[in-house]
């Protein structure tokens, strides 16, 4: 097999340098630039000719600008030779789209499929993706990994909060806060969600739950605009919750959504580099490197 080279994406620069470094391996040296118009550029520094690349990319917004820069970066490969392209695209832009929910919508994870397909990609890693059949949608090659386990751990280790009940939203995210109580090691539960399809509103159905005088963390695949983190906080406050964290791999955090978590009375906001943040603080480079190790 080629030796595998990685490339970091504008969009995740730091992450990619990352994972080359817990690699062993060559990252490969890109010029990246704007023109005027906002149209993107980019140019190979180093040959990947016979080589298999890794293409760390992830497209949190401005989405449409950096899914472009994928599809730029992964057909320069091919076409100056790359053997194999990997996209390792930690936040997947537009899986939530994953089939009409309204007569007449796009399905916009499909045509991100095509897109990258036609681009060159061979294969896809992303990390937590909003579901199995946005993954089978892409109609390729796709690996699914959980950085759960690595926030969990740092719940548990670095901010001392084992023991800690762990909550999922709402039961799309159930697997999510299992995964999480078994390194947290005291139990989970969920509430139960509905969101407008036309506006966009989170209502969450007030359930009981055995939180009274805990500490409890909600754990999601992604937070956007905060209004599913509220809805929970406010349920779990009013039945006695002591302290109340949010754990997420995609901290989007579009507009002010961190001001308001934290004005609702959230204790603390973590997420993952998939998505540079303010709240950024658990690296996922090392869950990635070992994905991509069984390129080797």
């Amino acid at each position: 097999m080629s030796a595998l080279k990685v490339i970091p994406g504008p969009a995740s620069r730091e992450l990619g340098l990352k994972v080359a470094e817990k690699l062993g391996v060559e990252a490969v040296k890109m010029e990246y630039k704007l023109f005027p118009d906002g149209e993107s550029y980019v140019r190979f520094d180093s040959s990947v000719e016979g080589e298999t690349v890794a293409i760390v990319q992830s497209t949190y917004p401005p989405q449409d600008k950096h899914l472009m820069e994928l599809c730029l970066i992964a057909d320069t490969a091919k076409d100056l030779g790359a053997k194999r392209v990997i996209a390792v695209v930690p936040y997947l832009a537009y899986a939530r789209q994953d089939k009409r929910f309204l007569p007449g919508e796009a399905i916009s994870i499909r045509t991100v499929g095509r897109l990258l397909r036609a681009s060159g990609v061979d294969k896809l890693i992303t990390v937590d993706a909003h579901s199995d059949e946005a993954l089978k949608a892409l109609n390729m090659e796709a690996v699914n990994v959980s950085a759960i386990d690595t926030l969990a751990r740092y719940m548990a280790d670095e901010k001392g909060l084992r023991g800690a009940f762990a909550l999922a939203p709402d039961r799309g995210a159930l697997e999510l806060a299992e995964r999480a109580s078994r390194t947290l090691g005291d139990g989970f539960g969920w509430l139960q969600k509905e969101r407008s399809r036309i506006t966009g509103e989170v209502k969450v159905e007030e359930k009981t739950l055995d939180v009274s005088g805990r500490t409890v963390i909600i754990f999601d695949d992604m937070i956007s605009t905060g209004g599913t983190v509220i809805a929970a906080l406010e349920v779990l406050k009013k039945q006695g919750a002591s302290r109340v964290y949010a754990a997420c791999t995609h901290p989007l955090l579009v507009r002010d959504a961190l001001k308001r978590i934290l004005a609702s009375g959230c204790d603390g906001v973590i997420g993952t580099d998939s998505v540079p943040s303010p709240v950024s603080v658990v690296s996922i480079a090392g869950l990635l490197a070992r994905e991509l190790r069984n390129e080797f």
